[in-house]
């Protein structure tokens, strides 16, 4: 099992910027992939983005392509998302997530096996 612990969350204006970050520890953080997913008041949660193990490959939701990156530093076991030009329909609580061993569809929730606590982004307009 992986913990994972979301910080940088907060009240910004439409257009504006924010930074998350998820620590992890307990397995090797550099022998998985990672995943942000977020869940809005009322809605299902929603896969936002997905990175390799090696950070090599990355994958977006069409709703945030070209606005978040996400990256991460596997010496500092740390996963972050870069969010900007941000929209009143970005506000949620945002999870960071650990892939479950033998992996999955990187959009599929059931592909991850460890969970931060959230975050919450508000997008005000």
């Amino acid at each position: 099992q992986v913990q994972l612990v979301e910080s940088g969350g907060g009240l910004v204006q439409a257009g504006g910027s924010l930074r998350l970050s998820c620590a992890a520890s307990g397995r090797t953080f550099s022998t998985y992939a990672m995943a942000w997913f977020r869940q809005a008041p009322g809605k299902e949660r929603e896969f936002v983005t997905a990175i390799s193990w090696s950070g090599g490959s990355t994958y977006y939701a069409d709703s945030v392509k070209g606005r978040f990156t996400i990256s991460r530093d596997n010496a500092k076991n740390t996963l972050y998302l870069q969010m900007n030009s941000l929209k009143p329909e970005d506000t949620a609580v945002y999870y960071c997530a650990a892939e479950r061993p033998g992996g999955g569809t990187y959009y599929y929730t059931e592909t991850y096996d460890s969970w931060g606590q959230g975050t919450q982004v508000t997008v005000s307009s």
